[in-house]
């Protein structure tokens, strides 16, 4: 299945973060190494604007040969539907996001396994806080997604690409993976506090584990709770039923 991956330098809180080196390597090669352990996952793309300064992230994702599309930097929509017109066919596809170092490979299958066996438009695990927040996986229809895009109507809609299917379960079926009890902890980032919690879960396990799991990061919580972070407010996905 394929994956797309939106990514760029200009974010708002931690510009240039999906760079920052985590034990020597850019943020976003680790999650990439992390994707490739996905056994779901077979095709993946990186998804960037057309900005000179998101030249320097196309380049050294086309260096661990992962190929990029680059469409409009705030209509993000626009930039999946470019990214699928040049890298289809795929008529099922993922929407992950760049700053999710910690992005977890037997989630993304297990997400995509309830899909598919579910025959769902729009998947998701973000809701209700089910999963520690950098976990995120949605897995999408393209058909779907086409009908989305043409309805999509706001700046909301089109940057954040999903909006429209999770805020219209009267025209698509959704499917929700969660479990319990809830994980309200914060694995994404988006802030310095969250690449210094990053960093420290890499220190920990990574020379021993590289493919650590959440299971391994819960553990390493438990004995570490003066570094956890919490996320704080609803997941964006909350509104759906």
């Amino acid at each position: 299945m394929l994956a797309i991956l939106q990514a760029r330098m200009s974010s708002s809180r931690l510009p240039g973060k999906v760079l920052r080196p985590i034990l020597g390597q850019p943020m976003i090669g680790r999650q990439i190494e992390r994707l490739r352990r996905a056994r779901r996952l077979d095709r993946l793309v990186l998804a960037t604007s057309t900005g000179a300064e998101d030249d320097v992230l196309a380049a050294y994702v086309e260096g661990l040969g992962v190929p990029v599309f680059r469409g409009p930097l705030d209509d993000v929509m626009a930039r999946f539907q470019g990214a699928l017109a040049a890298h289809g066919p795929a008529p099922t596809f993922l929407r992950l996001t760049g700053d999710c170092p910690l992005a977890d490979p037997d989630v993304i299958d297990r997400v995509i396994d309830h899909h598919v066996a579910g025959g769902y438009d729009y998947t998701y695990n973000t809701a209700d806080g089910s999963f520690p927040k950098g976990l995120d996986v949605e897995v999408i229809q393209r058909a779907a997604f086409g009908r989305a895009c043409a309805a999509a109507s706001t700046p909301y809609e089109h940057e954040h690409v999903t909006p429209y299917l999770y805020g219209h379960p009267e025209q698509f079926r959704i499917g929700r993976v969660g479990q319990s009890p809830p994980q309200p902890w914060r694995w994404t980032v988006d802030t310095p506090e969250d690449f210094a919690f990053v960093t420290a879960v890499y220190e920990a396990l990574y020379p021993d584990k590289p493919d650590f799991r959440m299971a391994d990061i819960l553990a390493w919580q438990a004995v570490h709770p003066d570094l956890v972070l919490v996320n704080s407010g609803p997941p964006p996905a909350a509104v759906i039923p």
